[in-house]
């Protein structure tokens, strides 16, 4: 199985993996139900095709409220998407940091946002740390 999660070149190995980005709804923090299908392959990919991986989270929220409020909102969705990860059985060592960047790092810069544009602004993204 192949999955949609972006594993850069590791040392002389390239990995081959994608888990797409989950995403969050407006001033929510909570993981619906396509988000968990979503980190349910991560979950699979880490326990039986990379027993070694180690990853980051980073959330992120849209343009819509004050930055502090924004700030705060990813902290919470990056700890929302840490804590399922771990009830599904992931090590928390595994997972070296989740971290919150409000609307600092936007997938969509617009000033004038469709829907669809701030739904993207809404995410959690993962990165591989390292493999053990």
């Amino acid at each position: 199985m192949v999955y949609n999660i972006a594993l850069s070149l590791i040392g002389d190995v390239n990995y081959s993996a994608k888990i797409d980005n989950i995403y969050f709804d407006f001033d929510k923090s909570n993981i619906c139900a396509d988000a968990a299908k979503e980190l349910d392959k991560l979950v699979d990919l880490m326990k039986n095709q990379y027993s070694e991986l180690v990853i980051e989270i980073g959330s992120h929220t849209d343009f819509r409220e004050s930055e502090r409020y924004n700030e705060v909102l990813s902290k919470r969705r990056a700890k929302s998407t840490y804590k399922y990860l771990v009830s599904k059985g992931i090590s928390p060592e595994r997972i070296m940091a989740y971290k919150g960047y409000g609307e600092t790092k936007p997938a969509i810069a617009c000033d004038m946002c469709t829907s669809t544009e701030h739904q993207l602004n809404r995410r959690s993204m993962f990165s591989v740390v390292k493999m053990n």
